[in-house]
C-alpha cells in the first residue's frame, strides 16, 4: 500500500500543534492547545485553551516543547492523540 491509497482508506486525521504541560506519565503527554475564537455575545477575539492527552512512545517531547499532534484511534480512556513531531525545544 503506498501513502496516498492508506490516507485516501481512512480519511484525513486532524492535526494540532499545542505546548507540552506534563510528561510526567508514563508514554503519555499532555498538550495545551491555544485557540483565538470571538466572544459570543461581544464578538472581541478570547483565547480558549484546550488539554489533549497525546502518546509519547520514546518520551521524546519534554514541558515547554512545541509539538504537533495527530488524531487516532482510542488508545486508553483519554487519550486519542498521537506525537506526530517536536517542533521547537
Amino acid at each position: 500500500m503506498s501513502d496516498q491509497e492508506t490516507t485516501s482508506e481512512r480519511g484525513a486525521r486532524k492535526t494540532k500543534v499545542g505546548i507540552v504541560t506534563s510528561d510526567a506519565m508514563q508514554k503519555t503527554i499532555v498538550v495545551e492547545v491555544l485557540r483565538r475564537v470571538p466572544h459570543p455575545r461581544f464578538r472581541k477575539i478570547v483565547k480558549k485553551t484546550t488539554k489533549f492527552f497525546a502518546h509519547d512512545e520514546e518520551g521524546t517531547a519534554k514541558v515547554g516543547d512545541r509539538v504537533l499532534i495527530e488524531e487516532t484511534r482510542p488508545l486508553s480512556k483519554n487519550k486519542r492523540w498521537t506525537l506526530k513531531s517536536v517542533l521547537t525545544h
